[in-house]
């Protein structure tokens, strides 16, 4: 028997005119993560088979397992007999060395010309189990174990282990955002949902050297490692950030310092994400969670742009938003005790509900057009890779 791997859409099922266009954009980005891996791609009655050499199989299935748009991965087994006999043989090979109670059979037999029916052959090989495996019993209703046959034309297709996989809707076929990420926990699980959503991120990341240091930038990259795992790549756009918050620090209110610096790095973000083509900015906000994510805070905040703003953790808890960056690996990096601009001039008394009238007033003071002109026209970028070292670009 020949091992294969079979891939099911889920909720890309449900599309209708435009479902192809999906598929495509699915087959291509599961190519480019195989793309050192020999392998085939077929499509078959609704489902995608990959075809490889039967030592690459979990190699493959690694990779599989982290990219959107792929309900379940599903190992199966070809072969050319169609035999009754052989079928029986081929089923106790492949539950020999299964742990299992309870279990049912289930036929589909696309080719209508074999002389025995669906339902018959659901009673032969059941038989047959129960007779060869001692203490195991038939349940139809909830089985630890679905044994599944599919009598094809010039094949017999067998299938039972399932991974469950990440769902979703392929990277890119929803367009491109800018996430504005940091080194705390929120950012990178806002990426995160974004990218499960169809979206292909981008980041910008706001650097204030002196007061923040390497090892802060070097945990942002890590993130983004993490992060392009599941995206393909990253572009991370770096922004220094330090002139704009030291003019704050000595010429604003200090209870609304976070306030205009939010509204500064939305500005920023809102321009850099115009001129490469993402249509909305991400970030981790969630409601409540601090002062600039107060309802009043992020109106007064968001205001500054006309760009769409995600939020994908608005409505989450704290406890919620760690479970999730537990499980894409972002979590211990983003816990490292490396201070991002966002944290380091915190005010003892930051304004909750800022006076939106009184921050264009504020803003006044100081030469803010100009310094958001130098502050995009310095901006860096690095190419992240889940794999490679990054080099940093100039984009002017």
């Amino acid at each position: 028997m020949k091992k294969i791997i079979i891939l099911k859409y889920g909720e890309l099922t449900l599309k209708k005119s435009n479902k192809n266009t999906f598929l495509k954009a699915l087959k291509k980005n599961i190519d480019n993560s195989l793309e050192n891996i020999e392998h085939e791609i077929i499509y078959d009655f609704g489902r995608m088979f990959i075809l490889a050499k039967e030592e690459l199989i979990n190699k493959i299935i690694i990779k599989l397992k982290n990219i959107f748009g792929i309900y379940e991965i599903i190992i199966g087994y070809l072969d050319e007999n169609k035999d009754i006999e052989q079928i029986k043989i081929n089923i106790l090979n492949l539950l020999k060395d299964k742990e299992f109670n309870t279990f049912k059979v289930l036929t589909k037999r696309s080719d209508k010309t074999y002389p025995i029916l669906s339902m018959d052959i659901n009673k032969i090989i059941a038989t047959n189990i129960l007779k060869e495996m001692n203490q195991v019993k038939v349940d139809i209703h909830h089985p630890e174990l679905e044994v599944n046959i599919e009598i094809r034309k010039n094949e017999v297709l067998y299938y039972g282990d399932r991974i469950k996989g990440l769902g979703g809707y392929p990277v890119g076929t929803l367009g491109k955002g800018l996430l504005m990420l940091s080194g705390g926990i929120d950012s990178p699980v806002a990426g995160f949902m974004s990218i499960k959503r169809g979206i292909k991120i981008e980041a910008i990341y706001f650097e204030s050297p002196p007061h923040t240091s390497e090892q802060a930038k070097n945990k942002v990259i890590k993130l983004a490692q993490k992060l392009a795992k599941y995206n393909g790549n990253v572009k991370l756009y770096v922004v220094n950030f330090t002139e704009i918050q030291e003019t704050l620090l000595k010429n604003v209110d200090h209870d609304y310092l976070i306030t205009l610096m939010r509204r500064m790095m939305y500005r920023i973000s809102a321009i850099i994400a115009s001129r490469h083509n993402d249509l909305v900015l991400i970030n981790g906000e969630s409601v409540g969670q601090v002062a600039s994510q107060t309802l009043s805070s992020m109106r007064a905040i968001n205001e500054v742009v006309k760009m769409p703003v995600i939020r994908p953790l608005a409505c989450f808890d704290k406890l919620e938003i760690i479970n999730i960056a537990r499980n894409i690996d972002t979590y211990e990096t983003s816990i490292l005790p490396y201070e991002d601009c966002c944290t380091i001039f915190v005010p003892k008394h930051p304004i909750i509900n800022p006076n939106r009238s009184k921050c264009t007033s504020l803003e006044e003071k100081i030469p803010w057009q100009d310094l958001i002109y130098q502050a995009v026209k310095n901006v860096k970028v690095i190419n992240i890779t889940e794999e490679n070292n990054n080099d940093y670009l100039d984009i002017l």
